[in-house]
């Protein structure tokens, strides 16, 4: 293969990292990951062995992470288990239902996205009575997929970094 086309799919993937770690549906720091792990494998670099364990160990957490923060921000923002439950309804729908409406609606798979986990707080507080703490939980919520967000696109820049060091 030749390396114009193995540095093509690198930039590419790692592009793709980056959008991904912004618009739903798209696994962001697995995918630059893969295009960084590509790049060391198929191209020269200095990269030990740890660089390529390490941003795979990242990858990981942070796609887990990423999961896990609008309940955690629906928590600290003094949240109860109803508005934890609803903070991970309204991210589960927005995961497998809203990204697929957003392709047939425009910009709603995005905007669901972001409202998803707010939503479910919201909603989920307001269901057990908790009318006064319900949209302070819900904020919370948003933070934490902002944060979310936020840590995967940090993670892909890097990598970018990396892949570009490696194929130029």
């Amino acid at each position: 293969m030749s390396t114009y086309i193995i540095i093509g799919i690198v930039i590419l993937l790692a592009l793709i990292g980056i959008i991904g770690a912004i618009i739903p549906g798209i696994p962001g720091p697995p995918v630059s990951f893969i295009g960084f792990l590509l790049a060391w494998l198929l191209l020269d670099n200095d990269f030990s062995y740890w660089y390529i364990i390490t941003t795979g160990a990242l990858a990981v957490i942070i796609t887990v992470l990423d999961y896990y923060m609008p309940i955690y921000g629906t928590k600290k923002f003094h949240g109860t288990k109803s508005g934890q439950w609803g903070s991970t309804i309204g991210l589960i729908v927005s995961i497998f239902v809203l990204p697929f409406w957003g392709i047939v609606i425009g910009p709603f798979g995005i905007v669901g996205m972001l409202l998803g986990p707010f939503l479910g707080a919201y909603i989920g507080e307001m269901t057990v009575g908790n009318r006064h703490n319900a949209l302070k939980s819900a904020f919370g919520s948003f933070v934490g997929f902002i944060v979310g967000t936020f840590m995967k696109l940090v993670y892909c820049i890097v990598i970018v970094v990396f892949v570009v060091k490696i194929t130029f």
